[in-house]
């Protein structure tokens, strides 16, 4: 099992764009693998690589006990919203009202370079949106209104785990391209 430490909300990592996966070779089936046994240990419904500290495209989900990875994603969403309670592995504990598209199309690789298309509604399509948000430096949090960010920010300054030491960052065995993370 290889489960790692995940960032938490204030690690910069969690706010930089990740890069497009270019090798689709070893060591991206062990992140894929890492980020697998590290959600589901936490438990989560999903995590992305930079949640990891690896600046990469790449994010797995574990919804209605559906589990897979997807690499490079691109979304197509749809029109109609909802608005649902949500949590983030990197902001432990706290979950808030945040509006997301009901339907999402992600299409991408997966680890082996080959394309996939994944489709969910409602708790799936929250996922997929949610971990292609860390991909672009996006937190939940971020897609709320003023007031309930306000409030959602409060709640995280006052949370326990709030202004821990981020871990100590060692060289990745994962291709950075020329980025440092």
């Amino acid at each position: 099992m290889a489960v790692k430490p995940i960032r938490l909300f204030g690690d910069p990592v969690l706010r930089t764009p990740a890069e497009p996966v270019k090798d689709f070779d070893k060591e991206l089936r062990q992140l894929v693998k890492d980020l697998t046994d590290t959600m589901i240990d936490a438990p989560g419904a999903g995590l992305a690589a930079p949640q990891l500290g690896v600046g990469l495209r790449v994010f797995t989900y574990y919804v209605d006990d559906r589990l897979g990875h997807l690499v490079n994603p691109s979304l197509d969403l749809s029109e109609e919203t909802e608005t649902d309670d949500e949590g983030c592995l990197s902001i432990p504990g706290l979950a808030f009202p945040t509006p997301r598209a009901v339907r999402a199309v992600a299409k991408g690789f997966n680890m082996h370079g080959e394309p996939i298309t994944l489709e969910g509604t409602h708790l799936l399509a929250r996922c997929v949106q949610h971990e292609t948000d860390h991909l672009d430096g996006v937190l939940f949090v971020d897609r709320m209104d003023p007031e309930q960010r306000k409030a959602a920010m409060k709640a995280i300054r006052e949370a326990e785990w709030f202004g821990e030491t981020a871990p100590v960052v060692k060289e990745s065995p994962h291709r950075t391209f020329g980025k440092a993370i």
